[in-house]
């Protein structure tokens, strides 16, 4: 039981780290987009807004990213769950879950990322309107 154990135990580790690293995303998200408005504010330049869309995409994409490869692991964690203990081979390949989970782009569309980036984006839009009505 301990090979299993412990090839579970690394399984949750990488799970556990690409939830790290979707949460330090939208943190870096809300950082940028926020110093960007207060350049723009406080210079009366519309183009720090512009330039806040860049990261708001960016950040999304690579946090589907993130989150599909979380599901993949958690597809591989059931997987190793019902092996016999002799079967445990260690092998972290997600290839055969592939089919199972949904793709990047529907992952990106999903009803999280959806609505903390899709949110984010109409905040921006927005937040531009009011800061820059009749400029």
């Amino acid at each position: 039981m301990d090979n299993k154990r412990k090839h579970l135990e690394l399984v949750v580790s990488v799970i556990n780290r690409m939830a790290g690293n979707s949460f330090l995303i939208k943190g870096w998200t809300i950082a940028i987009v926020t110093a960007l408005f207060a350049l723009a504010a406080k210079d009366k330049e519309l183009s720090f807004v512009y330039v806040a869309y860049f990261p708001i995409i960016a950040f999304w994409a690579l946090d589907g990213y993130f989150l599909r490869q979380e599901r993949l692991f958690r597809g591989l964690y059931d997987h190793v769950c019902s092996l016999d203990e002799s079967a445990i081979d260690f092998k972290m390949a997600t290839s055969l879950f592939e089919e199972d989970v949904d793709s990047w782009v529907a992952t990106c569309f999903s009803n999280t990322l959806r609505w903390f980036h899709g949110g984010m984006l109409v905040t921006t839009i927005v937040a531009a309107a009011i800061l820059f009505k009749g400029t």
